[in-house]
């Protein structure tokens, strides 16, 4: 494996600019025209020659008259995506006795995001625990580089406790138990210090187990008792709109036709993130193309809702922000990116599918050349961030037959968690672990490789010539600093360096998995969308991924449960504006 892996892929991704940038920017309500229009992707909608440029991923609002109107309904509020967001708007509205309709694209609702932050809960205060609430929003604008509508995060800190209330009634009404995750960080990460702060809640059983209904479902339940339902099959065309004035409505394209919703108090987009749009990732965030392997997207988050608010006078953010976990395993000399296959047919897709939990761990990692090139101990994305610089996108991380141990000293938090914790059932009575048991699949459809020698392992994962000899050399470095207890080179903290020299030998070859996009629709602290001279467009609301004004560049994977947190806070913080 050589630098030739640095490959023709790497043309495709480079050119993303496109004539999309100005919109992007959100300097202008539309992108310029391309000169000619190349024929539509199968179920995108999007187009075969955008998807390798990123050109005009925003396009024009559709040309809908009147007489192509085949039913229109009307309602006080209009919520348009029934995921986290929009369900939680939903149940709230029925409560308080809204008139709401809720339209969804697909035909359940969508998946739950379990995890989700509240400030200052019942639960936290029963244990002791209190938030640093200047630390916690510094933490905030620093992960977005000043990114961030201030206001709005301080409205999410007031009023999560609310939120918290409303969803813990429904969940426990269904006799699921709240549990309070405090997160303890023993010596650091990444070479520096992170607040992790005790806000991260989710719900088990009362046996300690997960066999309880999904919180979404539950919503859904509960607006069916208040004589309402979510309407399937509804995928948002535009938004409608007074000459300059406020948003009454939407269109929607159905299988009947066109279905216009009219609004008296407002619109509500909650239609989630751009992930599955080829186009609008590949021009608004390539550093997210040319590090992903693996996809773990809605495929119904395609960006219709930011796209409909821009053809409506909304901003968008400045910078794109994604979320990445780097747990996209992949077979050996595959690299970042949309594959080519897939972009000659139209239809660009990752190489890979899922997330490889263990990719997390901080073990060595080396780029293709066989050299490392960052702390291995840090944040899920910065990895794959930094491999985006490297050839081909992706590295390769290894470990030897001292992985059940080492992960318990790793003590990763988060999600993160779960392979210490899961490993711990292959565990045997003389405390060895099964690890061929633990990563069979893996093992068995070629993405991991094993061998009994560190030699026999280069040659499995594909380095050849100088490549080998880098890797060989950096896995002797490695131990080298596992014997000082001391990483000059990166500076990883001593308790998350591990040794290889206990057979047999492991080596995963890894990039990003992609989870979703959390730049959009730029609002206000009461989530009013904004024009691009800063205004409020009276009657567009945003909340979620499809909203924008908090995040940047990444997400902040140590303040678990923020993102769904701030989503649910702000789909009821609209709803309590119009009660």
């Amino acid at each position: 494996m050589s630098k030739s892996m640095d490959i023709s892929r790497r043309g495709f991704i480079g050119s993303v600019a496109g004539v999309g940038a100005l919109a992007a920017l959100g300097l202008t309500g539309c992108a310029p025209k391309t000169a000619s229009e190349a024929e539509p992707m199968a179920e995108t909608g999007e187009t075969t020659e955008g998807a390798k440029t990123g050109a005009d991923w925003l396009g024009s609002a559709p040309e809908i008259a009147e007489g192509d109107i085949v039913e229109t309904r009307d309602c006080d509020l209009l919520i348009v995506g029934a995921g986290n967001g929009g369900m939680a708007a939903a149940a709230y509205a029925a409560d308080q006795g809204i008139d709401f309709i809720i339209c969804e694209k697909g035909e359940t609702v969508g998946a739950t995001r379990h995890w989700f932050a509240a400030l200052g809960t019942r639960p936290f205060k029963e244990l002791g625990v209190e938030v640093d609430r200047q630390r916690l929003m510094g933490e905030i604008v620093r992960y977005s580089q000043g990114n961030c509508d201030q206001r709005l995060i301080r409205m999410w800190m007031d009023e999560s406790n609310d939120m918290f209330e409303f969803v813990d009634g429904i969940m426990t009404a269904a006799d699921a138990v709240v549990i309070a995750d405090e997160f303890d960080m023993p010596g650091g990460m990444g070479g520096t210090p992170y607040y992790v702060s005790p806000c991260e809640h989710h719900y088990g059983d009362k046996n300690g187990g997960r066999d309880i209904e999904e919180r979404n479902v539950l919503f859904e339940k509960h607006i069916n008792e208040a004589g309402k339902e979510v309407t399937f099959g509804h995928e948002l065309a535009k938004l409608v709109r007074e000459e300059g004035g406020r948003v009454t409505g939407a269109i929607f394209n159905t299988s009947n036709g066109y279905v216009q919703v009219n609004a008296a108090k407002g619109v509500l987009l909650t239609t989630g993130g751009y992930s599955a749009n080829p186009d609008m990732l590949t021009a608004l965030s390539p550093v997210t193309v040319q590090s992903v392997t693996a996809l773990g997207y809605n495929q119904n988050n395609t960006g219709g809702g930011i796209k409909a608010a821009l053809w409506a006078g909304a901003a968008k953010d400045l910078t794109s922000a994604t979320m990445i976990f780097d747990r996209g395993l992949v077979a050996p000399g595959t690299v970042a990116g949309y594959t080519e296959e897939s972009i000659e047919a139209g239809m660009p897709q990752f190489p890979g599918n899922g997330q490889f939990n263990p990719g997390t761990q901080p073990f060595l990692k080396v780029n293709m050349n066989g050299e490392s090139f960052a702390n291995e101990s840090a944040d899920y994305d910065y990895l794959p961030h930094a491999a985006a610089q490297q050839p081909g996108g992706t590295y390769v991380s290894v470990w030897d037959g001292n992985f059940g141990e080492d992960v318990q000293r790793f003590h990763t938090l988060g999600c993160s968690a779960m392979t210490r914790n899961m490993v711990q059932m292959f565990k045997g009575e003389d405390g060895s672990y099964d690890l061929d048991k633990f990563f069979e699949k893996e093992l068995g459809d070629g993405r991991l490789q094993k061998a009994d020698t560190l030699d026999e392992l280069a040659d499995k994962l594909g380095f050849t010539g100088q490549a080998k000899e880098n890797f060989l050399a950096e896995c002797d470095r490695y131990n080298e600093l596992f014997d000082a207890q001391e990483d000059p080179d990166f500076g990883k903290e001593a308790y998350r360096l591990s040794e290889l020299r206990t057979p047999p030998f492991y080596g995963a070859t890894l990039g990003g998995t992609l989870l979703t996009t959390i730049d959009g629709i730029r609002i206000n602290k009461d989530c009013q969308a904004i024009d691009t001279e800063g205004n409020p467009i009276e009657g567009l609301y945003a909340a979620g991924d499809c909203s924008g004004s908090v995040f940047s560049g990444c997400y902040p994977d140590q303040l678990h449960g923020f993102a769904c947190g701030r989503t649910m806070t702000e789909a009821l913080h609209v709803v309590k504006q119009m009660a």
